[in-house]
């Protein structure tokens, strides 16, 4: 067997981070939920104290949809970002002020002229209070440890990793924390939404609930029977619904300029569905209404197809902003930098709509002209995304249910707006040839040609082209990439396979969207699935069985499967049949054992579910985490490979498609632990696949020498540092059974 065992090292900047954070405290609720330190971010100065800040660009223009004048654009924020006195834009705009916003004001008139370093430190220690402490962690009353979805799990170490992971909703629940809140005192500011019910945090600097994160979080959050916090998460969304119009990206004032994928309408017939409770539903649907038309007024587009000429009402994500992102502000700024006023205010839309996407950011968003320019190259709001119309179709279907035959005047109309979504989606972002989902661009009046994970997400929501529902060969071929990873790589699959340097592009994977994979590869028809995997012929590689151009690369182009030489670290073969460096006897490298009769996609459902299991517990494992009498705790000399000597374990936001004892690598923020829906996909996993989900084999960190720092790709207009092949953790200061905050 073939393992990529990787050194993990610290960020450079983590380095930097680590020591710009105290370690204060403060008392949080007990009870079955472990104490948590609420971390203190300690302003740093990028250079002498007495220096003067660098000449600022003009201020952009305020931005009606955030009116603070600290935590929104305008000097403040400027000022304070172009110090650059942490790690993460985010760390500021989460501080609460410790006086009220006028005497904040007045302060900063006070060194508004000439600024040096150390005026701007000074004011922000006089004037701002520690981010986080708007919220407390709560309790889980009636936490049941041992919960009914494990007894679908075999084996004794994959059970008894779900059910360390289910004991970990007790250290991510929230809730407001009226003694610290500022509300409408006017004693101070926040830039918190304050929420009326409990929630979840995804973890790590996502300090408050986010939009898509809690449809796997909920997912997690059904599967361990905590039917009250998946309800009471659907109420904050209600609750937002009802003042807003509409779901914000997350609980800060600072995304109310956009959304994300809108999946609410599929959490709430999730919860209905598990629970039974249908009295939800008096509030929820007319508010599923509601979210609907702000889509349809907000984020619709007419589209006349070049393949029909038929035109369709179809979707894009698209925000209104002309300013840098408040929670990312300095990368956005120095993005920008060089461009005109009117060139700067068009990629502040573009990068804002770009985190709408929630896929912030990748190659699949920019323009196919411009690709070499980076991040100016974005051009969302053209693109009509596969995923998000896919999402919006499967919305109306699952709305049209919830309203039931009593109802039919209320259905009638979601089952037309879906079956006009589903002729849409078939006809623009179809290719019968190359047997994939692309999205379309409005500006070249053309599909796209990169492929991304997203291709599965109309399958996910029980779109099947003819191809697919009358053939085994095409079906075989809409999932064939899926089949090359398995046996290609030792990780999941990735969002694209070009790797820029992004984090959604390779070699990152992402968490839900192995929950998508397989929830599509569950669609398929029975009468295509039922035959064994095919294989490629003599000399060649499971590339061969993917259509022609369907990747838009080819197989020499690949992301290279590094592996171990000895002392060195080498690329496996990339074209042929040594390219398959994970076939096992009929399956693949932790896969899984082969189950007699299996078709094709029960076995790839069954190979991606155990090596996400193993992405999951190698990782958690790499970093400090045990198992007593079942997974012995690594020694110093191992740990110290991955900086977690004094660490017990973490669960990442994102892993690799190249090495599963790692976490994913970089992007805008150093990489998250903790974490939601990473939680939510594995618990998901261990309730559908528990009866052939096997114990993972974890490659040893010791194996090659230890990997040193390289400079990886251009990441938000800067240059990102990463470790070896792509795992780069950050330690964060607080650490509270296993998870990082």
């Amino acid at each position: 067997m073939l393992t990529a065992p990787f050194a993990v090292v610290l960020l450079a900047q983590g380095l930097t981070q680590i020591a710009a954070q105290s370690t204060s405290t403060a008392p949080v609720a007990s009870g079955s939920a472990s104490a948590i330190s609420v971390s203190t971010a300690i302003p740093s100065a990028s250079a002498s104290t007495a220096a003067q800040l660098p000449s600022q660009a003009p201020l952009p223009p305020k931005q009606a949809w955030c009116s603070s004048e600290i935590f929104c654009a305008g000097a403040v924020l400027q000022t304070v970002n172009v110090a650059h006195l942490y790690p993460d834009d985010k760390t500021f705009v989460d501080k609460p002020t410790s006086k009220s916003s006028q005497e904040v004001l007045n302060d900063f008139k006070n060194i508004s002229q000439s600024t040096t370093y150390g005026q701007v430190i000074n004011f922000v220690d006089a004037d701002f209070t520690g981010e986080g402490q708007e919220l407390e962690a709560l309790a889980l009353a009636n936490f049941n440890s041992n919960p009914p979805f494990l007894n679908n799990v075999t084996q004794a170490l994959p059970k008894a990793f779900a059910q360390t992971v289910h004991g970990f909703w007790t250290q991510l629940i929230r809730g407001t924390n009226s003694s610290s809140l500022c509300g409408t005192s006017g004693k101070c500011e926040s830039s918190l939404i304050p929420l009326n019910h409990t929630f979840v945090v995804p973890g790590g600097r996502f300090r408050e609930q986010y939009y898509w994160d809690s449809f796997w979080i909920v997912e997690g959050l059904l599967e361990s029977q905590l039917y009250d916090i998946a309800k009471a998460t659907l109420q904050n969304f209600m609750d937002e619904l009802d003042q807003f119009g509409f779901i914000p990206n997350g609980g800060r004032i600072y995304y109310l300029n956009r959304s994300q994928p809108p999946l609410f309408i599929q959490m709430l017939a999730r919860y209905v569905e598990a629970s039974g409770d249908n009295s939800i539903l008096d509030r929820a649907l007319p508010l599923a209404e509601k979210e609907l038309k702000w889509w349809q007024d907000n984020r619709s587009v007419q589209v006349k197809s070049p393949f029909s000429n038929a035109t369709f009402t179809m979707y894009h994500y698209s925000v209104n902003n002309s300013a840098p992102r408040p929670e990312s502000y300095l990368t956005d700024y120095t993005t920008a930098a060089g461009l005109n006023e009117t060139a700067k205010a068009a990629l502040y839309a573009e990068l804002a709509s770009g985190a709408e996407t929630g896929w912030d950011y990748t190659m699949r968003w920019f323009h196919a002209n411009n690709v070499s320019a980076g991040l100016p190259a974005l051009n969302v709001r053209n693109t009509v995304a596969v995923d998000l119309n896919s999402i919006l179709y499967k919305n109306h279907v699952l709305l049209a249910q919830l309203y039931g035959n009593a109802n039919a005047n209320a259905a009638g109309p979601h089952t037309i707006a879906a079956e006009s979504l589903k002729t849409g989606i078939l006809d623009l972002f179809w290719d019968n040839t190359k047997l994939a989902f692309y999205d379309f661009i409005l500006d070249t009046n053309s599909r796209n040609t990169v492929f991304s994970v997203a291709h599965f997400y109309p399958f996910w929501s029980g779109i099947i082209p003819p191809e697919v529902a009358n053939s085994s060969a095409a079906a075989f071929g809409a999932f064939a990439s899926v089949n090359l990873v398995m046996n290609r790589y030792n990780g999941t699959f990735p969002s694209t396979f070009v790797d820029t340097g992004l984090q959604w592009d390779a070699p990152n994977t992402w968490p839900p969207h192995q929950y998508i994979i397989l929830k599509a590869l569950q669609a398929l028809p029975a009468n295509v699935t039922s035959d064994a995997i095919t294989q490629p012929q003599d000399k060649q590689s499971t590339f061969n069985l993917i259509p022609s151009g369907q990747l838009g690369v080819d197989e020499g182009k690949l992301p290279g499967q590094p592996v171990s030489g000895g002392k060195t670290i080498v690329n496996a073969t990339q074209t042929g049949s040594g390219a398959d460096i994970n076939k096992n006897n009929g399956t693949v490298v932790n896969g899984g054992k082969t189950v007699n009769g299996e078709g094709w996609a029960k076995a790839l459902q069954r190979q991606l579910a155990n090596r996400y299991f193993t992405s999951a517990l190698c990782s958690w494992h790499a970093t400090g985490g045990s198992i007593p009498d079942l997974l012995p705790r690594l020694n110093d000399t191992e740990l110290n490979v991955t900086q977690s000597i004094n660490n017990v374990g973490n669960m990442f936001e994102k892993f690799s498609i190249l090495d599963i004892d790692s976490a994913g690598r970089g992007g805008e923020y150093t990489v998250q632990a903790g974490f939601g829906w990473t939680n939510g996909v594995l618990l998901w996993v261990a309730s559908q696949y528990g009866g052939v989900i096997d114990s993972p084999s974890c490659p040893s960190l010791l194996d090659t020498p230890t990997a040193t720092v390289a400079t990886g790709g251009k990441t938000n207009g800067a240059d990102a540092t990463y470790g070896g092949y792509g795992l780069t953790i950050l330690m964060a200061t607080i650490l509270v059974g296993g998870l990082l905050f």
